[in-house]
């Protein structure tokens, strides 16, 4: 699959309505992010059933300060509409791999229950 473009208005929806997806938070003029694209793009193609999705943090300056994008560039991980990855920097192809076979071997019912109970305990308190 080729990556595709998200902006403020599609995020939560991208991120929502597909199971796996990994945002690319980059800009034209940074340097490890032109190191890190054509990464992006190359393992894109190997995982069709995930979605690999770019926001350009120069048009979309009130998406990326609100996800509190301080460093490019900065990649998320969603799970199910959970967020399972958040890293600023570029990886090489073998560890952007890698990290594409560990979110899709989560135990997102396992994750899920965790999750939950975290929720009830701190109401607890």
């Amino acid at each position: 699959m080729a990556t595709i473009p998200v902006t403020e208005a599609t995020f939560g929806d991208t991120i929502k309505d597909n199971g796996i997806v990994f945002v690319d938070f980059w800009a034209a003029w940074c340097g490890p992010c032109r190191m890190f694209g054509p990464v992006f793009e190359s393992v894109s193609e190997v995982y069709p059933d995930a979605v690999f999705a770019k926001v350009d943090t120069d048009a979309e300056q009130a998406l990326a300060g609100g996800l509190g994008i301080s460093s490019i560039p900065t990649l998320m991980a969603f799970r199910d509409g959970y967020l399972v990855y958040r890293e600023a920097g570029a990886l090489n192809k073998s560890q952007f791999t890698s990290l594409v076979e560990q979110v899709q071997a989560l135990d997102m019912e396992k994750l899920k229950a965790e999750a939950e109970a975290e929720t009830e305990a701190a109401k607890a308190n």
